[in-house]
């Protein structure tokens, strides 16, 4: 059994190959949802309080980063390096960005900071995604990557 959760993508049926893919895609957009409120606006705790509190934990952001991270080396180690940008950082920058779109912020000049915002969120969770990956493709076995080395192979 472990042998077919492990063993590299392309190896498998195409079904079995997408369905895959589309889990992993579900359970990155169930960990944004679960971990991370849908209104990300700064809220004072009480009424009539001037201290305002982000609805956003820092164990909530730390559980976040620590499912992307195994996904991302999850589907590193299997897929090409190109799929776990699309299947894990992708969901959570899109329900990021609907979130931010959809919930305006204060009338007090920050209101239109969102893209800012949003794109240093979605750089950091593709950095975090890609590196993930990468350092998870370097346990792959030798024998799968047939195709490395190839150009070095016909200069020498």
């Amino acid at each position: 059994m472990t042998e077919k959760l492990l063993s590299p993508l392309r190896t498998r049926p195409w079904p079995e190959r997408w369905l895959t893919r589309m889990v992993g895609a579900a359970l990155s957009c169930a960990a944004y949802l679960v971990c991370i409120p849908w209104d990300l606006n700064n809220r004072a705790p009480e009424a009539g309080s001037v201290d305002e509190s982000t609805p956003v934990t820092g164990l909530g952001a730390a559980a976040l980063a620590l499912v992307l991270l195994t996904l991302a080396a999850y589907f590193g180690h299997r897929d090409y390096l190109g799929w776990p940008l699309l299947l894990v950082a992708a969901p959570p920058a899109a329900l990021l960005h609907l979130s931010l779109r959809t919930n305006p912020g204060p009338s007090d000049g920050m209101a239109h900071s969102w893209p800012l915002t949003w794109g240093f969120c979605t750089f950091l969770i593709g950095a975090g995604v890609l590196v993930a990956a990468a350092v998870a493709r370097t346990f792959r076995p030798e024998q799968e990557d047939s195709t490395e080395g190839l150009l070095y192979a016909h200069l020498t």
